[in-house]
Order: C-alpha cells, then structure tokens, then sequence
C-alpha cells in the first residue's frame, strides 16, 4: 500500500528536522512511514534555474579549459588530453553542486530549490546527482525524449519529472 503525496497540513514545514515522523500521526500508513512533507518545486522555477546554470556552466567551463591548458603547457602537452573532459561539464557541476552539502546547484540557490529522497529527505550523493544529469542532458538533447519528460512532469501532481522518477529524486522549495 502506498503513501498519499503529502500529509495534510503538513505544506508548510519545508525543512524537517530528524525524527519528523515522531510529529505526525502515522496511523494510516501501516508499515510506512509517511513521504517528507516538502512543497515541491515548480516546472517555470526550474527551467530559469537551468537558465541560470547554463550560465555557470559555461563559466566553470572556461575556469576548466583555462586549468586544462595551463596543465598542458606544464606537462609539455600530455596534460591536454584533458580537453576530452570538457563536454562533461555540465554533468561535472551537477555531480559537485547537487551531490554537495548544499544539494543544489548555483542557479537552483538562487530560487530556492534543492534535490532530495522524496521518500526520506536524505542527501542525494554525487553519482546519483551525476546520472540525474546525465538523464536530463540525453533529454533535452532529443526533442522527442524531452517533449515525453516535460509532459510526464506536467500530468503528475507532484511535478517530477521523468528523470526524477526514474532515479527516485524531487526537487523542492527549501
């Protein structure tokens, strides 16, 4: 038996603090605890998140081809074999940003976002973050895999995502 999405009365709290169960009747869950009671993140707030992280996407990737190139010349060009890293940046500052302490990146901060367990409001670890973006960049890369992955998170009344579903991750306010 599954969980409703939230327990009423319980939007407000944003941030639960351990032992959150202990506050909420759990009667009608048997075997269950109830889901973390967080307000979930809207589709627009996260598309200008992206906006903003395409900018600082772009800059961390010019602080790494400049890293890149400064190696190389120390290591009289072995270093520039670094350069096949590149296309992986974006998955690199997702992997650093989302599996850090913060769990968000620069532009999710910016509105308030982070990535959780929606079932138990733990972290998310950087190989979870990497592939979570992995999944979104292989999306959006093909019109069709991202028209399917936007119309998912449009029917769902929790707003997640295709790629959040499958790797079992929310994005929420707090």
């Amino acid at each position: 038996m599954t969980a409703p999405f939230f327990l009423p009365g319980a939007l407000a709290m944003s941030n639960p603090q351990p032992g959150y169960a202990e506050r909420y009747d759990t009667a009608g869950y048997p075997g269950a605890l109830p889901p973390v009671p967080y307000v979930r993140a809207s589709l627009g707030g996260r598309c200008v998140a992206y906006l903003f992280d395409i900018a600082f996407i772009f800059l961390f990737t010019a602080i790494l081809a400049t890293a890149i190139a400064v190696i190389g010349v120390l290591t009289f060009g072995f270093g520039w074999t670094l350069f096949a890293v590149l296309p992986a940046s974006g998955i690199i500052y997702s992997a650093i940003t989302v599996g850090g302490a913060r769990q968000s990146t620069w532009g999710m901060r910016m509105l308030g976002l982070r990535v959780v367990a929606p079932e138990s409001g733990t972290r998310v670890d950087m190989l979870t973050a990497a592939i979570h973006a992995l999944l979104f960049y292989v999306a959006i890369s093909t019109f069709l895999l991202w028209c399917v992955d936007v119309v998912f998170g449009l029917l769902r009344p929790d707003r997640r995502l295709g790629h959040d579903v499958i790797l079992g991750l929310a994005v929420v306010r707090g």
